[in-house]
């Protein structure tokens, strides 16, 4: 029986969301198939003890609550990690880069890979190589020119974080008031800021899953009451809710599914992505 670890939690804005994720996967997976224990990572995790030894702070947690005193002879004793860490940390690829360098399997991309789809700004600049359609964009900084971004998008804008997920920090600005106010709330969360077009549509996504041989699943349709997709529509309006299949025509299916394979290997995506 292959022994599974999932790891959860972090120091992201997303720590409460990774909790969600595992708990969602503990309760699915298959138990007759695989061994499975959990480790969750305290919010300061990261900080460096008093001998500069991250891999031995104590801020790794197992199901008994117990501090995990070396991380890396622990994590080698299962087959394969499933990382189910949010935001930075892990979607970032630091996470990945760790268990390569100690040769360790885990779940999903590689960390170049996470970080290019984790890096709004970097994501849209390869994808535009490759001629995929995307929403008018712009990325800007502290040091933003409202005029210039005015010039270039039309309200209404979705203003988000470049770098952060699960729709923390994102909102709609309908005038120059607006924008300032959420491009400041933005800059919380990132120091670069993706700035775009709204568009009223229907809220798509397919998923993906496979390395050499994909199996690409059917559309989803997102419904929700909100304006727009929020953190409160995603993870606390009761109402928020995914249809599968999509009501939508048969060749705007195939045409998202083509987009999405494309988008999946143009990022050497591996393992599993939602797009």
């Amino acid at each position: 029986m292959k022994k599974v670890l999932i790891l959860f939690g972090g120091d992201s804005n997303e720590h409460y969301v990774s909790c969600k994720s595992a708990r969602t996967i503990l309760e699915n997976i298959d138990k007759n198939k695989y061994e499975v224990t959990s480790v969750g990572i305290k919010e300061d995790w990261y900080v460096f003890n008093d001998n500069y030894d991250f891999l031995t702070n104590g801020n790794w947690l197992d199901s008994n609550i117990e501090k995990i005193t070396n991380i890396i002879e622990f994590i080698k004793g299962f087959d394969v990690v499933f990382t189910i860490i949010h935001g930075n940390t892990c979607e970032d690829g630091k996470i990945q880069s760790m268990l390569e360098l100690f040769k360790i399997k885990y779940v999903g991309c590689n960390p170049c890979t996470n970080l290019l789809c984790y890096d709004k700004e970097l994501t849209k600049i390869i994808l535009n190589n490759y001629n995929i359609p995307q929403v008018d964009y712009v990325c800007i900084s502290k040091d933003y020119n409202m005029k210039e971004i005015i010039k270039k998008i039309e309200f209404p804008m979705i203003i988000k974080p470049c770098k952060s997920g699960s729709s923390i920090g994102i909102n709609k600005a309908t005038n120059k008031k607006e924008l300032k106010i959420f491009i400041n709330e933005a800059l919380k969360y990132d120091n670069k800021i993706i700035v775009e077009k709204f568009i009223n549509a229907k809220e798509l996504e397919c998923a993906i899953r496979g390395t050499d041989k994909l199996v690409i699943s059917d559309i989803g349709e997102i419904k929700t009451n909100s304006d727009f997709y929020d953190y409160e529509a995603k993870y606390n309006d009761s109402s928020s809710k995914t249809i599968i299949p999509a009501d939508i025509p048969h060749n705007v299916k195939i045409q998202i599914q083509t987009l999405a394979k494309k988008v999946f290997n143009f990022l050497r995506c591996r393992g599993m992505a939602r797009i």
